[in-house]
């Protein structure tokens, strides 16, 4: 999402065209405005649906009240199967098209994952509810059920595989690839009511010939619910990606201070973030004149030059021998 920082600032002194890293915990005014925002519509639609749904709503034909779940259940589900994954699997494709690769479509299929499996888990639970009193059980082999709960196991997975220690890059890599596989099963959650006789119905709200099969108040808030849960996602999903880029920057700034106590212990200097084991003087002075790396002040020599001893580094990251 636009406005979060990623860490790094233009700076001026010893680090020209860098600048400090501070962590990415801030967004502008007009994304934090947003924000807020998305999460007061939020939470105003969703307490407008419970609301409705309970003493505005007339109770069902055939389920009384029963009936109620319809304006949570659906929206639920809209927002595991088709949002939350929709939402995955364009920012892990985008990862892998190496012309759009970038650390932020791996956040956001990361916290779109994070949040959809939240839903995921609130579908099953309504459903079960559902279940029970419509079928006389919690749960039933069922193959929109089944194949619901597959696709949560799915999601498990995919954020158990982030948690395996590995660099961003391998992470990604293969969390993108994992992701696009556990959305096969997104279509055949879709299509199992129509390919194989199931308990569960067919679809109500829109039929495979558009036509709706609910009505006057019922339908008006059916549709908050949709609405109101869907904007619920995308606030949940900012305020995690925020999150998510600020344990990025604290994973690096934690592993850059690790690598500097090993360098200073073996006598190893960082030049760049990177270690430098064997690099000439004359090398490392032709970059500093360059305005590659600052040199470290201190005695000159007697033609003028740094002494021998100095080492470039940058922003003070280096120590002298």
């Amino acid at each position: 999402m636009t406005g979060i920082s990623n860490g790094v600032t233009a700076g001026s002194g010893s680090n020209p065209g860098l600048g400090p890293r501070v962590p990415p915990g801030s967004w502008s005014r007009r994304t934090t405005w947003i924000v807020r925002s998305v999460g007061l519509a939020a939470f105003v639609g969703v307490a407008a649906t419970v609301w409705l749904g309970l003493w505005v709503t007339p109770p069902g034909e055939t389920m009384g009240n029963l009936v109620r779940l319809v304006y949570v259940h659906p929206a639920v589900a809209w927002i595991a199967l088709y949002v939350a994954f929709g939402t995955v699997g364009i920012a892990s494709a985008l990862w892998l098209w190496p012309r759009t690769r970038s650390s932020f479509f791996d956040r956001l299929a990361a916290s779109a994952m994070e949040v959809g499996t939240v839903f995921t888990g609130l579908t099953l639970v309504t459903g079960s509810i559902w279940g029970r009193t419509t079928w006389g059980v919690w749960w039933a082999w069922d193959a929109r059920l089944t194949s619901t709960a597959l696709l949560f196991v799915l999601q498990l997975g995919y954020l158990a595989l982030r948690r395996v220690p590995s660099e961003p890059d391998t992470r990604a890599r293969r969390s993108a690839v994992a992701a696009l596989v556990s959305a096969l099963d997104v279509p055949i959650v879709h299509f199992s009511v129509l390919w194989w006789r199931t308990l569960h119905q067919q679809a109500t709200v829109l039929t495979p010939t558009l036509s709706v099969k609910i009505y006057g108040s019922m339908a008006w808030t059916m549709l908050l619910g949709f609405v109101a849960f869907t904007l619920l996602f995308f606030w949940m999903l900012a305020i995690r990606m925020r999150s998510a880029a600020i344990e990025d920057y604290l994973d690096e700034a934690g592993l850059d201070s690790v690598l500097e106590e090993r360098w200073a212990e073996g006598g190893v200097l960082g030049v760049g973030g990177r270690a430098v084991h064997e690099a000439s003087v004359e090398d490392l002075e032709t970059g500093a004149r360059a305005g590659d790396l600052p040199l470290l002040r201190g005695g000159d020599a007697p033609d003028g030059r740094e002494a021998p001893g100095k080492v470039p580094v940058e922003a003070g990251r280096g120590v002298e021998p």
